[in-house]
């Protein structure tokens, strides 16, 4: 029989027990030794079925396989792009990252991405020399043609998202804005007028400074109630990725 230790949202420290099981995983931020699972960062527990993980209330971003983020074109090269994702190193985007093929000989590919442009990408490779990847084949992936840009804290951004998707969903939902948050921090929004962009804006900036708050997707709620905005029928269908709350 498993038991467990802590529960859902519950605030921990660095070596704190989590489950004395074999049934539970250790997720990011936990590692196990013997039958013990325990923290390896100060945060929030996060319980997704047998995985659990520690949602850390600080950090910066490091790069993993198959994040979706949102990142800074800095440098055109001879056969692709140099990225800021906001990491501790620059990420790269081939050639061979795009869809169809290009001629770097015969196309000037700052016409493709430019220095400036924000794009929305998959963190395709991190190799042990630091070296990372992106690519633009997944269906979600874009370059991104005005609307704004607000950066979170990292470590923030599965608050943000919520369980699902249910928190980012109910911001979109209730604003008519379209939302993209990237897993390294960055968020992309465009409303209907610059007024609803800044109210998103706080929105997301209130989700981040109150995460450990409990009952803030309620709180959340009549924050937007209080916005006078038109329930909406359909969420935009901008997309994130909800694998990593």
């Amino acid at each position: 029989m498993s038991d467990l230790l802590k529960k859902d949202r519950d605030f921990v420290v660095p070596g704190e027990k989590l489950v004395e099981s074999m049934e539970y995983l250790p997720g990011r931020n936990c590692f196990r030794d013997g039958d013990i699972v325990f923290a390896k960062k100060m945060g929030l527990v996060n319980i997704s079925g047998r995985v659990l993980s520690v949602i850390p209330l600080n950090g910066i971003y490091m790069p993993a396989r198959d994040d979706m983020i949102i990142g800074e074109v800095t440098d055109v090269q001879s056969n692709g792009w140099v990225v800021d994702v906001g990491a501790p190193y620059q990420a790269y985007l081939p050639l061979s990252g795009i869809r169809g093929y290009l001629d770097s000989a015969k196309t000037d590919l700052s016409k493709v991405y430019g220095v400036g442009d924000m794009i929305y990408g998959k963190i395709k490779m991190v190799s042990s020399t630091q070296s990372v990847h992106i690519s633009m084949f997944d269906r979600m992936c874009r370059k991104f043609s005005g609307g704004r840009i607000l950066k979170v804290n990292p470590a923030k951004v599965p608050r943000i998202i919520g369980k699902s998707g249910s928190m980012i969903d109910m911001i979109k939902r209730k604003t008519g804005c379209r939302v993209v948050v990237g897993q390294n921090g960055v968020v992309w929004l465009e409303g209907d007028c610059p007024k609803t962009e800044e109210f998103v804006m706080d929105v997301i900036k209130q989700i981040q400074d109150n995460s450990h708050v409990e009952g803030l997707t309620n709180k959340i709620e009549k924050v937007l109630d209080s916005g006078n905005f038109p329930a909406r029928d359909r969420v935009p269908d901008e997309g994130v990725e909800y694998e990593k709350d």
